[in-house]
């Protein structure tokens, strides 16, 4: 090896950086076997593969001095040039031996099971697919991995899903109709060794005010976050619609004792807003470029983390601002691009236990205006799965008056359509000891029923073994029971193989929860004589064919 630096030791402020190289040789077997150790940090601390001065392929240790056994598939760079090259980027250290060409793979399969086919993996609810830098099945799945949800945006016909994977990167994937979605390589990843990116927001600067885009005709997609220190607010931007990202060469941008920035658009003000948690409540600030801002000192207190905030017309009208906490719960009010005025009390938008760290996606105003909403659905297990955690399904918000105050309604968007199969309808009553059994088989459709219940009635929804009990006034599916405004008469039930979504008079009251199936099937009872009229469709996998 020789280094790329003619044998010298690069800095980056404190941190050295060692990148050592080997020499060229060309491409002649299907696979380049390797062992690595230490590393733990993609693109980091690991062994590369360079192409034409690339890297193409990238490899990391599991934090040990145990040499993890590795293999690439190079049969697309047959006959070219290549180096091997060792980076340590952070201070840390990685360890590599035995590096060969070979016509075979010198590893076994990480999965057993096809990939977006695994027995607990959702079909209509978003998962990360196993992103495997060559750590085999580690203990906390962090490949497959995602928490909050960050930097909702749609841009030009696509719709962009950026979640963390912890603290380490954001991933990423798109979707041209919220239901089929291509998860792409992460965003980006942390700056250093545990500097950290938590989560944030993107927008589209039309306009071109942060000068970031060297071609005002082509908007650059910019990202905000924040640093593990909870104080440093970074910025990182995209010039070809999400597909590669650059940290902004300035960061951090500012530095306040705040985290997870909201950045949206004022039109009315013709300049940028920042909405930051910190020490329960929300901060604003303004800005005119992206780069600058300024604290306009107002704040709205009993706020707790991801902040998303947004306009929506009340009953079709005028429009109303809508905040929304890291928890689900929203108010409303008015907003003068500096000031959040709140008019109505905290209410839930979802009342089940596994909702968290909801955002709803930024520029729709360019594609059909809807406002459309997702969350994290955390806590939910998914034994010997390649993954872990979901995303709720996305949901058309609108504003209503409900009881004389406004009220946010959510129910799937109609795109969901797209995934049904097969329907089957059943229309009659339910009584006491008979029970009505809707189906025996699918783990995932989506059932819709008018009831009529009477104020002795209790109608159960027998879900794979997740009991949803409905009665004239409330519904019940792993929480407390949920009043409604008034009698209960439809009730939407998204089910999939680890996760249930229950929407309740139009979207009234909705219930996300994760669940294990215990059986398989749809089954109603009740205690008194219910009339029921049903509709099941049983759903297709959302994954694309052939996605990767």
């Amino acid at each position: 090896m020789e280094s790329a630096a003619g044998g010298a030791v690069r800095g980056d402020g404190d941190r050295p950086v060692v990148a050592i190289a080997s020499a060229e040789f060309i491409v002649e077997r299907d696979f380049v076997a390797y062992g690595v150790s230490g590393g733990d940090y993609e693109f980091v601390c690991c062994l590369n593969l360079l192409v034409g001065g690339e890297v193409v392929r990238s490899a990391t240790g599991r934090d040990s001095d145990t040499l993890v056994p590795g293999s690439w598939d190079v049969r697309e760079y047959a006959g070219r040039q290549a180096r091997l090259q060792v980076v340590d980027r952070a201070h840390g250290r990685v360890i590599v031996d035995y590096v060969v060409q070979t016509d075979h793979p010198d590893v076994r399969p990480v999965a057993t099971e096809p990939l977006y086919g695994e027995r607990w993996r959702p079909r209509c609810h978003f998962t990360a697919r196993q992103f495997v830098m060559d750590r085999l099945n580690p203990g906390m799945r962090q490949e497959g991995w995602l928490n909050d949800l960050n930097g909702l945006v749609y841009y030009e016909g696509e719709y962009h899903l950026f979640a963390q994977r912890w603290n380490k990167c954001w991933i990423h994937a798109v979707s041209n109709d919220l239901v089929h979605w291509t998860e792409l390589p992460p965003a980006f990843f942390e700056e250093s060794l545990d500097s950290g990116v938590q989560s944030g927001s993107v927008v589209i600067d039309y306009g071109n005010t942060s000068g970031l885009s060297p071609d005002p005709a082509e908007p650059p997609m910019v990202a905000f976050w924040s640093r593990n220190d909870n104080r440093s607010q970074c910025l990182s931007f995209s010039l070809d619609k999400g597909r590669t990202w650059q940290h902004y060469a300035g960061n951090p941008i500012m530095t306040m004792p705040e985290r997870d920035p909201k950045v949206f658009r004022y039109h009315a003000g013709d300049h940028w807003v920042m909405m930051l948690y910190g020490d329960q409540r929300y901060h604003l600030l303004t800005s005119t470029d992206l780069l600058h801002w300024t604290d306009t000192g107002n704040v709205v207190p009993n706020s707790y983390e991801c902040p998303d905030f947004f306009e929506l017309p009340l009953d079709g009208g005028d429009t109303k601002w809508v905040l929304v906490r890291g928890d689900g719960k929203y108010s409303v009010g008015d907003f003068d691009g500096t000031r959040f005025t709140e008019e109505s009390e905290q209410a839930l938008s979802d009342a089940g236990p596994n909702f968290y760290a909801t955002q709803t996606w930024n520029n729709t105003e360019t594609g059909d205006g809807r406002r459309i909403q997702a969350a994290w659905m955390r806590d939910g297990v998914y034994p010997d799965m390649p993954f872990n955690q979901q995303v709720t399904f996305p949901c058309e918000l609108t504003l209503r008056t409900l009881d004389g105050r406004p009220h946010l309604f959510r129910t799937p968007v109609r795109e969901l359509a797209t995934l049904h199969s097969g329907t089957r309808h059943w229309t009659g009553l339910v009584n006491p000891g008979d029970d009505q059994v809707l189906t025996t088989n699918p783990l995932e459709a989506d059932l819709h029923l008018e009831v009529a219940i009477r104020p002795d009635a209790t109608l159960t929804v027998n879900v794979s073994g997740a009991p949803i009990h409905l009665t004239s006034g409330s519904v019940t599916s792993g929480s407390e029971p949920q009043a409604l405004s008034g009698p209960l008469r439809t009730v939407q039930a998204l089910i999939d193989r680890t996760s249930l979504e229950l929407f309740a008079n139009d979207g009234e009251v909705s219930i996300s929860r994760c669940y294990l199936p215990t059986d398989r099937g749809v089954v109603l009872s009740s205690t008194a004589p219910v009339s029921v009229t049903s509709t099941l469709h049983t759903l297709t996998s959302m994954w694309v064919p052939g996605s990767r």
